[in-house]
C-alpha cells in the first residue's frame, strides 16, 4: 500500500466513485432494498402472531378464528420465502455484474497503459486490484448492503413495535442498547485490527513460501537453508501469536454479546413479570418482548460488523478507481485517434503503408522514475531495407533505443521519425502492427503451439505456420512434440526450454510479416548450429527485403 492509500479517509467517501457502475443496475438495487425492508418487517411481525395466539387462543381458551390466523401466517411465510428468493437472486446478479464490469474495465484499461506503469507496479499488486479488490467491492455492494438493509429495517421495526405496545418496558430495553453498541463497536475495531494484521503476516508467509520453492536451487547452492527456515519460522510464530489474540477477542466478543442478551432478557422477565402479575400487561405482550430481547442484539451486532466492512472496503474502492483513473504517459492525440482510431476501434482504412525507415533526431531520454539521462542528443538514421546491429556494454542504452522505436516510451526531448514523420503523428496500433519484436526472455501464452503462433497472425493457415517454423529452423522442435501444433506449451511456455520458446517467438514474429523486425539478444538461448542454419540465413535475407 502506498502513501496515498495510508492517508485517513472519511467513512464511505469512496462509495460515490462507484455510482457510474451502480447506475445501470439502479432499479435492481432499489428493488433489492425494498424487498429486504419488506422481509425484515415480516420478521419483526412474527412475535405479534405469538402475542395474539397466547392472548386469544390460550388466554380465552377458544379456537374461534384460528383458520384465518393460520391462513394469514402461512401467506406471510410463503410470501417471505418468495421475497427472500427474489432478493437473493438480485444480490447475486448485482455482485456478479458489478464484479464483471470492474474487472473488464480494469483489464481493458491495463492494455492502454505504457511500460512505465508496469515497471512501477508489481504483477501481484496489479493482480490484486483486478481480481481481489473488484470481488470484495461486488460482495460489499450486494450482500453486505442487503444485510445492512435487512438488519436496519428489522431493528427500526422492533423499536417501533415495542414503543407502541408498552412504552415502559421498551425504554428499559432501549437504555441497554447504547451500552451494547459501544461494547460491540470497541470489540469490532479490535477484531478488525487483528484481522488486518493476520492478512499482512499471511502475505509475508506466502512470499517466503514462494521464494523457498522458486529459489530452491539458489538456496541450496548458497547453503542458506537454515536462514530461510529461520525467517519462515519467525513469521509463522508471529501468525500463531496474532491469531491466538484474535481468537481470544472473538471468544470474548461472543460471550459479551450473549451476556448482554441474557441481561436484557432478565430485565424483561423481571419488569414484564411484575406488570403481568399486576394485570397491567398481557402474557402475550411479555412473550413479544422476550422474543425481541433475545433477537435484538444480533442484528445490531451485524449492523456494526457491516459498517466496519464498508469502512474497510474504502481502501479497495480507492485502489480500483485509482487504477481506472491512471493515465498512460504514451498516448495518441485526439487528432491521431480521429484519423487512425485507437487500440479498440482502429480505422485501418486510413493506415498508410509503412516502409521501415527509422531516424532518431536529437533524442534525449530519461526514464520517468530516473534522474539521469540515458541518451543525450542522440542521432541515428536507419534506411528501410537495412540491418543494423547495436552493440554496447550493459546499461549503455541498447534496450532504450528499442523501447523508443516501439513507442513503449516517448523521447524526453527530440523526435523518433518513422518514414520521415514523427512517430507520434500516427497511431500506436499502426506502429505496433508493423513491428515484430523478439525478446531475450521470450513469453508464450498458455495454450497450444498453433494458438501461440497465431498471435502473430490470427487467420494464419497451418501451411503458413509451418513455413514460418521452417524459416526459423524450428521444424526439429515441432517434430519432438507428440501432438505437433496441438501441443500444450504450459503456463508461460513452461513445458518448453528457453531455446525452444525463442524459436517459437521467432516464428510468431515472422508469421506476422512485420515491416520492422527488432531482435533484443533473441538468439542468446539458441544453439550455434541452429542459429547458423540455412533457415536463419533465409531469415536475414527476409529482413533485408522487408525491414
Amino acid at each position: 500500500m502506498n502513501e496515498n492509500e495510508k492517508q485517513k479517509r472519511l467513512p464511505f467517501f469512496g462509495i460515490p466513485k462507484l455510482f457510474p457502475y451502480l447506475y445501470p443496475y439502479r432499479f435492481r438495487i432499489i428493488s433489492m432494498i425494498l424487498l429486504g425492508g419488506v422481509s425484515s418487517a415480516i420478521d419483526a411481525a412474527y412475535p405479534l402472531f405469538n402475542r395474539y395466539a397466547l392472548d386469544h387462543f390460550v388466554g380465552e381458551r377458544t379456537l374461534r378464528g384460528i383458520q384465518w390466523f393460520v391462513a394469514l401466517y402461512l401467506i406471510l411465510l410463503f410470501g417471505q420465502g418468495i421475497i427472500n428468493y427474489v432478493s437473493s437472486v438480485s444480490c447475486g446478479k448485482v455482485e456478479m455484474m458489478l464484479d464483471r464490469d470492474l474487472r473488464n474495465d480494469a483489464f481493458s484499461h491495463l492494455q492502454t497503459l505504457s511500460f512505465a506503469y508496469y515497471n512501477a507496479n508489481s504483477v501481484g499488486y496489479i493482480h490484486a486490484r483486478v481480481m481481489s479488490d473488484s470481488g470484495l467491492i461486488g460482495e460489499a455492494v450486494s450482500w453486505r448492503m442487503m444485510n445492512l438493509v435487512w438488519n436496519g429495517f428489522y431493528v427500526a421495526g422492533v423499536f417501533v413495535v415495542m414503543l407502541i405496545i408498552n412504552l415502559r418496558l421498551a425504554l428499559i430495553i432501549l437504555l441497554l442498547v447504547p451500552v451494547a453498541v459501544l461494547l460491540m463497536t470497541w470489540f469490532q475495531r479490535k477484531l478488525l485490527y487483528y484481522n488486518r494484521k493476520i492478512r499482512e503476516i499471511n502475505s509475508k508467509i506466502t512470499g517466503n513460501y514462494n521464494e523457498g520453492i522458486t529459489g530452491a536451487r539458489t538456496i541450496k547452492v548458497l547453503g542458506v537453508e537454515e536462514k530461510m527456515i529461520g525467517d519462515f519460522t519467525k513469521e509463522t510464530q508471529n501468525m500463531r501469536r496474532t491469531s491466538i489474540r484474535e481468537a481470544h477477542f472473538s471468544a470474548l466478543f461472543i460471550s459479551t454479546v450473549a451476556m448482554m442478551s441474557a441481561l436484557t432478557l432478565s430485565l424483561v422477565l423481571w419488569q414484564g413479570g411484575r406488570l403481568t402479575m399486576e394485570g397491567l400487561m398481557m402474557i402475550g405482550t411479555l412473550s413479544v418482548f422476550m422474543s425481541y430481547a433475545l433477537e435484538l442484539l444480533e442484528p445490531i451486532q451485524s449492523i456494526i460488523e457491516t459498517l466496519s466492512a464498508f469502512i474497510a472496503i474504502e481502501a479497495n474502492i480507492e485502489r480500483v478507481t485509482r487504477l481506472l483513473a491512471e493515465e498512460s504517459d504514451v498516448t495518441d492525440t485526439s487528432e491521431v485517434i480521429e484519423k487512425y482510431g485507437d487500440a479498440f476501434r482502429p480505422k485501418r482504412e486510413n493506415w498508410e503503408e509503412l516502409e521501415g525507415e527509422i531516424e532518431f533526431r536529437d533524442v534525449s531520454f530519461r526514464y520517468p522514475d530516473g534522474d539521469e539521462y540515458v541518451l543525450t542528443n542522440f542521432n541515428l538514421k536507419v534506411p528501410a531495407g537495412t540491418n543494423v546491429a547495436i552493440v554496447g556494454e550493459t546499461g549503455a542504452g541498447k534496450s532504450t533505443l528499442v523501447n523508443l522505436v516501439c513507442r513503449f516510451y516517448e523521447p524526453t526531448k527530440g523526435q523518433v521519425l518513422i518514414d520521415g514523420r514523427d512517430a507520434r503523428a500516427r497511431s500506436l496500433l499502426w506502429l505496433h502492427s508493423n513491428i515484430g519484436y523478439v525478446l531475450q526472455s521470450p513469453h508464450l501464452f498458455s495454450g497450444t503451439v498453433r494458438e501461440n503462433l497465431r498471435y502473430g497472425k490470427p487467420d494464419a493457415t497451418d501451411e503458413e505456420i509451418m513455413e514460418a517454423l521452417r524459416i526459423v529452423s524450428a521444424e526439429s522442435v515441432l517434430a519432438k512434440m507428440e501432438k505437433g501444433l496441438d501441443t500444450d506449451v504450459g503456463e508461460g511456455g513452461g513445458m518448453l526450454s528457453t531455446g525452444e520458446k525463442q524459436l517459437l517467438s521467432f516464428a510468431r514474429a515472422i508469421l506476422a510479416d512485420p515491416r520492422i523486425l527488432v531482435l533484443d539478444e533473441a538468439t542468446s538461448s539458441i544453439d550455434t548450429a541452429s542459429s547458423s542454419h540455412t533457415g536463419f540465413r533465409r531469415l536475414w535475407m527476409r529482413m533485408s527485403s522487408s525491414s
